[in-house]
Parts: C-alpha cells; structure tokens; sequence
C-alpha cells in the first residue's frame, strides 16, 4: 500500500490546480484509484467508494464537528478540521480477521501508518513521502 499512496500523493483532484498546491509539487489527476492501482468497492451506507485492495476499510458519518477553521487552508496557508465520526460499517478482508470470527486479528492485521510524513508499520519503516526532509 505504502507504494501505492506514494504514487497518488503529489496529486490533487481539483481542476485548476490551486496556486498554492502547484508551488508545493502537486498536480492534478482525475482518477486516483487508476493512479494507485487499486478497484472501487461499493460503500453500504455512504457514497463514498472503499479501495478494495485496503485489509480493512470504514465507512463512517460526522457526528459531531469540533472545529473548522478552513478558510486559511483553503488559501493555502494551512488548516485543520476536528471530526467526531460515527462508524456504520467495517470491512474486513478475511486474512486479517480471526478465522470464522468477524473479529480483526491485531497479530495478523498489519496497518500502514502516516507518521511525520513517513510511512511506518510493524516491524522496519516502510517509506517516506515526497515532502519528507532526508
């Protein structure tokens, strides 16, 4: 996966391209899920497709907004939105849940982390993105 989100992060779906996505590298790209190789999967209660090739998948509605200061993100100079999020549905692919169990596996369920512009998971880091200092 760590591959496969490197490949779509220096892209954006907004056509123009925001000046302020452009001075950092970014470009944009109509169809992220050709871009990362992965296949839509039908979401059950949102709109929203799942990346099938994801071992575990959420769909999920705000329920509670904390915080929204957007407008400063939106020109680009940074912003953050607190969500509270109510979990309808999971999707588990059956080599990381307990076998005849619905229940995931924490030992065989191996998730890839964004930590600091580096990707991290058990074991040895797995990458870093394109904005990673060396």
């Amino acid at each position: 996966m760590c591959a496969a989100v490197e490949r779509i992060a220096p892209t954006t779906g907004c056509s123009p391209v925001p000046a302020w996505k452009q001075a950092g590298g970014y470009r944009h790209a109509a169809d992220k899920f050709a871009l990362g190789g992965w296949h839509a999967a039908p979401s059950l209660s949102v709109n929203a497709p799942r990346i099938a090739e994801c071992p575990l998948q959420l769909e999920a509605r705000v329920s509670l907004e904390l915080e929204r200061p957007l407008d400063a993100w939106r020109d680009g100079a940074g912003g953050f939105v607190i969500l509270e999020l109510d979990v309808l549905h999971v999707h588990a692919h059956e080599d990381v849940t307990v076998p005849d169990t619905q229940h995931v596996d924490p030992v065989r369920y191996r998730p890839l982390f964004y930590l600091f512009r580096h990707y991290v998971g058990a074991g040895q880091p797995k990458g870093r993105t394109f904005k990673a200092e060396v």
